[in-house]
């Protein structure tokens, strides 16, 4: 695994410039981070959602209404459906022209104990948290590989990495990112070499994880003190990740300095996993 170490100087610019990146669930938490994070350094940014249409356009008008330069938009779909993935990319494309990169952050939990989880338990983790990850990148490779680059960066978790209690369908499915993103890798170095758009020194088209660990969300705040407590008593640097810190590392992953980076994950959980 690797540990991501980025000069906060080399994010404070504009590196993203007319780019278009399309985050799944964009508008919370840290896809909501993800989403500032690139539209900060340029890039127009569709932010993807499932069901709350009025926080999606107050995320959207605040999004904008942060910085003259930052353009973007909201689109509604659900990631464990094709038809919708294949929707969503094709709008995102004939709305802003192109897509450059895609972040597969949507994600959901259904925890119970392996004895007590039903087939549709977990089923409908996979289908979201994995399937989602599958069915969003098909299409945007396609586009990727027809234009000679890209970024797609898979959110993935620590609990993937070391499993935990109660959440089989969640660890199965973030560990499964790590196969489809060295596999996804491998195909779009392979699809640009045979189409003679393998460039050294260009942009490229990269897949890549970040892992992030245990981060200070709305979902976290729900958890009892005395369990974050212990949480924190298992983390190096006894504290809770930021969605900003996980934003980061998306943000240089997405660069074009980033170019010889592919096919790895990121774990950015504060030394959880060593």
């Amino acid at each position: 695994m690797t540990t991501a170490h980025v000069a906060p100087a080399e994010l404070g610019t504009r590196s993203l410039e007319g780019r278009v990146a399309l985050v799944t669930g964009g508008t919370r938490g840290i896809g909501a981070a993800i989403s500032q994070a690139l539209g900060a350094a340029g890039a127009t940014v569709a932010a993807g959602y499932t069901r709350d249409d009025d926080a999606a356009q107050r995320f959207i008008k605040d999004f904008c209404g942060r910085d003259e330069d930052h353009h973007g938009s909201v689109h509604r779909g659900n990631v464990g459906n094709t038809d919708d993935c294949e929707r969503v990319v094709q709008e995102v494309i004939d709305q802003h022209g192109r897509l450059d990169i895609l972040v597969n952050n949507a994600g959901i939990t259904s925890d119970k104990s392996v004895l007590k989880m039903s087939y549709e338990d977990w089923d409908k983790v996979i289908r979201v948290n994995l399937s989602g990850a599958f069915y969003m990148s098909k299409p945007a490779l396609a586009h990727m590989v027809e234009r000679g680059s890209g970024r797609i960066v898979n959110i993935s978790s620590v609990i993937g990495q070391q499993g935990n209690i109660g959440q089989a369908n969640y660890a199965s499915s973030k560990a499964g990112m790590f196969g489809l993103t060295m596999t996804l890798a491998r195909e779009a170095a392979h699809a640009l070499k045979k189409s003679d758009k393998l460039l050294a020194g260009g942009p490229g088209l990269t897949v890549n994880t970040v892992a992030p660990g245990f981060v200070n969300t709305d979902m976290v705040a729900t958890v009892p003190e005395k369990v974050l407590d212990g949480i924190r008593a298992k983390i190096p640097l006894a504290r809770l990740g930021e969605p900003e810190e996980i934003a980061r590392v998306v943000h240089f992953l997405c660069d074009d300095a980033s170019s010889y980076i592919t096919g790895q994950v990121w774990a950015v959980n504060g030394g959880m996993e060593m």
